[in-house]
């Protein structure tokens, strides 16, 4: 058996619980896996290939852990990534802090790495709007400075996941990082 050739190298960073995974299943596998829910631990791999133009483009997506034991690891899964998205918890402030964190291991280590800033669990804040403690403008302030694109997502409804997709999309027509 031969190794699938992966064109584009994607990975997920963020905190522990952000829903990391739960985006990667709802992109690729079109659903939502209800809990109890378990850490991935180091990190976890899945090839996607998508249709871009005429051609078929193979994703590599790597979903990391977010547990800070694994931090260090995780820079081997982000290196030589054409992309990362980096993934915050709209209900939980030291989550975007962390989501901070990754964005400047990115650029300190993955210069050419384009970077998309992820807000997740959107339905929660649909539902209670007293739950939000990241504020939208906010983050889309943070993503202007850092030259990212900014989308707020819900794996569980799949709201707005045709933007994920799309970004996803734009990130295979990008140069390579290495």
């Amino acid at each position: 058996m031969s190794a699938m050739r992966v064109d584009a190298k994607v990975v997920m960073l963020g905190k522990e619980s952000v829903g990391k995974t739960s985006l990667v299943e709802r992109y690729v596998h079109h659903r939502f896996l209800v809990g109890p829910y378990q850490n991935t631990i180091g990190a976890a791999f899945v090839a996607k290939p998508i249709q871009v133009g005429e051609k078929v483009i193979t994703l590599g997506i790597w979903d990391t852990a977010g547990s800070e034991r694994y931090e260090a690891m995780s820079r081997i899964y982000y290196r030589g990534a054409r992309a990362a998205i980096v993934c915050y918890d709209l209900t939980d402030n030291s989550s975007f802090q962390r989501a901070r964190f990754w964005v400047k291991e990115l650029q300190n280590y993955e210069e050419h790495c384009k970077i998309y800033l992820c807000g997740t669990k959107n339905d929660l804040i649909e539902g209670d709007r007293s739950l939000r403690q990241i504020d939208y403008y906010d983050a889309q302030d943070f993503a202007e400075e850092i030259g990212a694109q900014h989308f707020e997502t819900s794996s569980k409804t799949g709201n707005n996941m045709s933007c994920s997709r799309k970004l996803l999309r734009i990130t295979t027509t990008l140069p390579c990082s290495t």
